[in-house]
């Protein structure tokens, strides 16, 4: 039965366009439920406990690392899906899989397989993250993958190349790769994910950086978007400018800077719907892009994110440890690739059974799917050098 309760343009699972293996419905559970479960069960979602967010898994217990940035993501994601009446169950699953694709060691690991790929077809995290929920997982005895819905699988691609939606298009005519080709967007459920995204990891790269000394609130003072919260948490609470008590100055700015932030996407998504009118998902997908910020908040926030790039991003150490970890990344690549029985079993077989670029997508695969510590581990295995944690 249609669920009443969502918005005319949110997507409703009675109405979802199905999985690639059709499967009965589940008695108790609608569509995008089960696929959140299946991704919550997951040995990718497990494997993000261990995978860098900015920090290096053994450089703190308490930064960020790809699952709880990933829970933060869906939790923003809900809360705003409620006001907006999209479907929360959606944005949920979608928020909790969009970084299943991650390598490890950040954009750092991403960018050092994307160029060892090169001449195999690239790397990029989010095409990964379809690759794993469509292929990598191993759950089922009727197919490869966990089977997710069109529209999670939809959401999880944020990012396509046409080469690349091209090819998803041969293979699946009319699947997730055809918006990329038609210019279209992703339903609102896709859309809200993306932004839930960024307001998160700004916000707690703020706190892992000022957390870690990289960064100072001396610096954050020349942020305006931070700025102002910082100066209403401390006109309000004096005490929070005394030196033991500047932790909670840091949580009290970026907590309102995150309902803030949340707030403008609401009313400005509100404005854009009104504008434009969608009456069903389909129209959606021809209309620009409605979830967004207001034109200011995007200013700012652009802003502060020009000055995370700069400040703690491209900071010395976070640099250092950046080189040793593509270093690794490198590394193992080569040597998987000239000795796949240094993998495991099943790896080794299936990349001794194909062509050169065959082989260098299961060598990607595998290292793709590394935690941190496994990956650094294992450099230090086949190289005796230890160059992480």
């Amino acid at each position: 039965m249609p669920d009443h309760s969502l918005a005319p343009y949110a997507c409703d699972p009675a109405r979802s366009r199905g999985r690639r293996y059709p499967e009965p419905p589940a008695p108790t559970r609608t569509e995008y439920q089960r696929d959140r479960d299946r991704i919550v069960h997951s040995t990718a979602f497990r494997r993000l406990v261990y995978k860098t967010q900015v920090f290096l898994n053994h450089e703190g217990d308490l930064f960020r690392t790809r699952l709880t940035h990933s829970l933060e993501v869906a939790q923003l994601g809900r809360s705003i899906a409620r006001s907006l009446r999209l479907n929360e169950d959606l944005v949920e699953a979608i928020c909790l899989a969009h970084d299943l694709g991650h390598t490890p060691f950040g954009h750092a690991g991403q960018d050092m397989l994307n160029d060892c790929m090169a001449d195999s077809g690239g790397f990029e995290h989010n095409l990964q993250s379809l690759r794993v929920v469509d292929q990598l997982e191993e759950r089922y005895p009727q197919y490869d993958g966990i089977n997710l819905s069109f529209e999670t699988r939809e959401g999880i691609l944020k990012h396509c190349s046409r080469r690349n939606a091209e090819l998803l298009e041969a293979r699946e005519p009319g699947g997730v790769g055809q918006r990329f080709l038609m210019g279209q967007q992703p339903s609102l459920e896709a859309q809200l994910c993306n932004l839930a995204d960024e307001i998160a990891y700004n916000a707690h790269d703020i706190d892992d950086g000022v957390r870690s000394g990289l960064i100072t609130l001396e610096q954050l003072r020349d942020v305006p978007l931070f700025e102002r919260y910082r100066a209403q948490a401390a006109a309000e609470y004096p005490q929070l400018l005394q030196t033991a008590n500047r932790r909670r100055l840091l949580a009290e700015a970026i907590r309102r800077m995150l309902s803030d932030q949340v707030y403008d996407v609401i009313d400005a998504t509100r404005a854009a719907l009104a504008q434009h009118a969608p009456t069903d998902v389909d129209a959606v997908r021809a209309l620009p892009v409605l979830v967004g910020f207001s034109s200011e908040m995007r200013a700012q926030s652009r802003q502060l994110k020009g000055f995370l790039f700069h400040e703690l991003y491209r900071h010395p150490q976070v640099m250092q440890t950046t080189e040793r970890a593509r270093q690794v990344v490198h590394e193992l690549f080569a040597i998987y690739f000239d000795e796949p029985q240094q993998m495991r079993a099943a790896q080794a077989a299936a990349a001794l059974q194909g062509d050169a670029q065959r082989r260098a997508r299961t060598v990607a695969d595998f290292i793709g799917g590394m935690t941190d510590r496994y990956a650094a581990r294992e450099h230090e295995r086949l190289t005796g050098q230890r160059l992480l944690g």
